[in-house]
């Protein structure tokens, strides 16, 4: 190799380098698809509760930014980090334990989930409902799809679980959870 082969060698690896470099959230690690096995729910949802034969211990509950439902009767009941089915079930130990009802059936449904957000190079940026099996594309439709300098290719998610945010990179096709906040940049050139 001669000193000129070297030099252009090291001058193409320097501008592959200087493109990485200025594309934007290119660095970031791809994140983990959402897997919807058992929701968790979390501050933000909406759950119905149906207590069997209780008219007055049914109804609409927003689980609040400490992770609790408040229930007639019964009062605070942590909900965050529970599946629908578990809340149900403490819902029901409570009824029995404070000896309200002797055989309590209860049922949990999510009637609204935790909104998304999505910022960036969108025609309409904002707050979302979340509906089950959204990926990032459906999100950005939502959003009323990519401005002509949106990135398309990817674009960034903050996902946060319990106490914990993780931001990594999604594409189209990866499915999004509730709450995420997706951001989509723009292309530099």
């Amino acid at each position: 190799m001669t000193l000129k082969t070297i030099t252009r060698s090291f001058a193409g690896m320097g501008a592959v380098a200087l493109l990485a470099a200025c594309t934007p959230g290119g660095d970031l690690p791809p994140i983990a698809d959402y897997q919807n096995t058992g929701y968790s729910l979390g501050g933000g949802d909406q759950v119905r509760i149906i207590t069997f034969g209780e008219d007055q211990l049914t109804g609409d509950f927003r689980v609040d930014d400490r992770g609790n439902i408040a229930l007639p009767l019964i009062g605070n009941v942590r909900a965050a980090g529970m599946t629908p089915e578990s809340l149900g079930s403490a819902v029901s130990a409570q009824l029995k334990q404070r000896k309200l009802l002797q055989d309590p059936s209860v049922a949990v449904e999510v009637v609204a989930y935790r909104p998304v957000f999505v910022l960036g190079e969108v025609a309409k940026p904002g707050q979302y409902p979340y509906q089950p099996g959204m990926t990032m594309l459906t999100t950005v439709a939502v959003a009323g799809g990519f401005t002509y300098r949106g990135v398309q290719d990817y674009a960034s998610v903050v996902r946060t679980n319990g106490d914990v945010a993780t931001e990594g990179k999604v594409t189209p096709k990866s499915f999004v959870a509730p709450g995420d906040v997706i951001n989509v940049y723009e292309r530099r050139f």
